[in-house]
């Protein structure tokens, strides 16, 4: 565990009274603790989870992944304003890890496929100049173009833009890994199937046990059912402790399962 609680300043300035200082879950909060090496944020959306993801993001300081800087990043300007008024407690601070939004993947994998082809027509045109050289000029002249293409691939394959955006997704999560960081992930589940969303449980197990902590904002029940983790209930105030089978998501997925045409009747 590195990020222990963080608190709340209550004597938020006037021109900070709206969002995100409006949201209900903030009203006399005065600090959340962090027990487990994962931390599962439920509640449905407009609740506020993500704000708080994204104001330890602002706080923390994470790196991002596919995204603007915390600290420049428009999108994330209330939650900077969030983050000024927050305190956080640790027991070890971690440089680690990093802070990761859905939509923030797909802007990723293209960005890498675009670096990868930026690479590969500056090496055909290096190999065209250099075409009547000699053989240790041509080489020459394609090595750092050749490197960097493999240290891409070495990364995150020989396409990452070409593979399902679970297995892409996946391919991320093993290459950027580090042991002993801070991951803070808003809806990781998005791209993944239920199948995926198992293979990344795995994953999540393998990372705490390399002494990793995660704060995940998610819908999905698979991913709320990680064994020990903490969940952390946003739909009503103030925000509470709430075991898996008290969870709506998953009590509303198993009625579905259980009797869809009984939802389904009504379309």
């Amino acid at each position: 565990m590195f990020l222990k609680s963080v608190g709340f300043r209550q004597d938020v300035p006037a021109d900070r009274r709206g969002y995100p200082f409006s949201l209900a879950w903030l009203a006399g909060l005065d600090r959340i603790e962090f027990r487990r090496p994962v931390t599962i944020l439920t509640g449905e959306n407009g609740t506020g989870k993500s704000t708080l993801l994204e104001a330890l993001a602002a706080a923390v300081g994470s790196v991002t992944v596919g995204a603007e800087s915390v600290e420049t990043d428009p999108s994330l300007e209330p939650a900077r304003r969030l983050a000024r008024t927050m305190r956080l407690s640790w027991s070890v601070r971690t440089r680690k890890g990093f802070f990761l939004r859905s939509e923030d993947f797909l802007n990723f994998a293209r960005k890498i496929a675009q670096i990868r082809a930026d690479m590969q027509r500056s090496l055909a045109e290096a190999e065209e100049e250099y075409r009547d050289r000699s053989a240790f000029a041509r080489s020459q002249a394609a090595a750092p173009y050749r490197k960097s293409i493999a240290e891409l691939e070495r990364y995150y394959g020989e396409d990452l833009d070409a593979r399902s955006h679970g297995e892409s997704f996946l391919r991320l999560f093993q290459s950027r890994f580090v042991p002993g960081g801070l991951y803070l992930l808003d809806e990781p589940e998005t791209p993944l199937s239920p199948t995926k969303q198992l293979a990344f449980l795995s994953m999540l197990k393998e990372m705490t046990e390399q002494g990793s902590q995660f704060v995940i904002a998610t819908h999905s029940p698979i991913l709320m059912a990680f064994p020990d983790a903490d969940l952390l209930s946003f739909d009503h105030a103030p925000i509470r402790r709430i075991t898996y089978d008290e969870l709506e998501h998953v009590q509303l997925m198993r009625a579905f399962l259980e009797n869809p045409g009984r939802f389904l009747r009504h379309l």
